[in-house]
């Protein structure tokens, strides 16, 4: 099973739990009072956001109370079922998902071309209907295909899926990940591949969501590629290095500074906390992450 499936999976599963009490003890009534609070008192320079799957101890609508507590405008990595539940909340999506078969079954494989394109057909006028304005794809696996082969077959099913996506004004994400670590023989794993896809697909609906933890094992100098790469970026996804835990002091990131350069590119998009906290007030280290990036 991929981490899409294990993400998915436990959102399903943690939606349905009836109070966060039964979690977390201690922290439900808190959340509930929180609903109709203020969010916290940030700078308003980053739209704040986070990714479900991180925080699986939580049951969906209690992690929407807490988002707007501490003051995201977004949960991403939600599916359509959860999406209406996202709205009641008055929050956003960032990045979707929901269409596609994973990320080691990706675009770099003609044979799972038809299958794809009618994936994404379906969900992307879902995705607008909703009001959200991306959706997440994969390369897949590399399994013995060349990283030129592997573009120029990205290429050619995305450009059959780009109709699609411009009629309904919806961009086709590609997420980079690093293939040393987490993700083995992935092939979306280096920036300048990434900007190439996007320039060979000819398109403005295709982009590419820069996760910072899997681009800071892969290749580093994030500040100076996310100045050169900007154009065909259209998200940011943070982690601590090494480890994928918080992004404080413990790692070797520093992101304030990463942030600082995001916003002199004229970015005006969201910033998704992807870390996977492992303090046991999980909430307070989504809060820290926030307030580390708020700048």
């Amino acid at each position: 099973m991929n981490m899409q499936q294990k993400r998915r999976n436990a959102i399903k599963k943690l939606a349905g739990t009836a109070a966060l009490g039964m979690v977390i003890p201690g922290l439900s009534q808190r959340l509930f009072a929180a609903e109709n609070s203020l969010p916290a008192n940030l700078k308003g320079n980053i739209n704040h956001s986070v990714c479900r799957w991180c925080y699986n101890d939580i049951a969906f609508e209690d992690l929407c109370v807490a988002a707007k507590e501490i003051g995201l405008k977004s949960i991403e990595l939600a599916g359509p079922e959860e999406w209406p539940i996202l709205k009641k909340h008055g929050l956003d999506c960032a990045m979707p998902w929901g269409a596609g078969m994973g990320i080691e079954k990706g675009w770099n494989n003609p044979e799972l071309h038809d299958e794809l394109v009618k994936s994404y057909e379906e969900v992307i006028p879902k995705v607008a209907e909703a009001g959200l304005k991306q959706i997440i794809c994969f390369s897949g696996n590399r399994n013995g295909i060349d990283d030129q082969t592997g573009m120029d077959n990205c290429v050619k099913g995305l450009k059959r899926i780009m109709p699609v996506a411009e009629k309904h004004n919806v961009i086709m994400c590609m997420e980079l990940l690093n293939s040393k670590v987490n993700h083995k023989d992935y092939q979306a794993d280096h920036t300048a591949w990434g900007a190439e896809l996007c320039k060979g697909v000819g398109s403005e609906n295709i982009k590419l969501l820069y996760d910072i933890y899997h681009m800071q094992i892969m290749e580093g100098d994030v500040i100076a590629t996310i100045k050169k790469f900007h154009p065909y970026i259209s998200h940011y996804h943070t982690g601590g290095v090494p480890g994928r835990n918080e992004i404080d002091e413990t790692q070797e990131l520093y992101y304030p500074a990463i942030m600082k350069a995001i916003l002199d590119t004229g970015y005006k998009g969201y910033v998704g906390q992807e870390f996977i906290p492992k303090r046991k007030d999980q909430l307070a280290s989504l809060k820290q992450g926030v307030e580390i990036c708020d700048v």
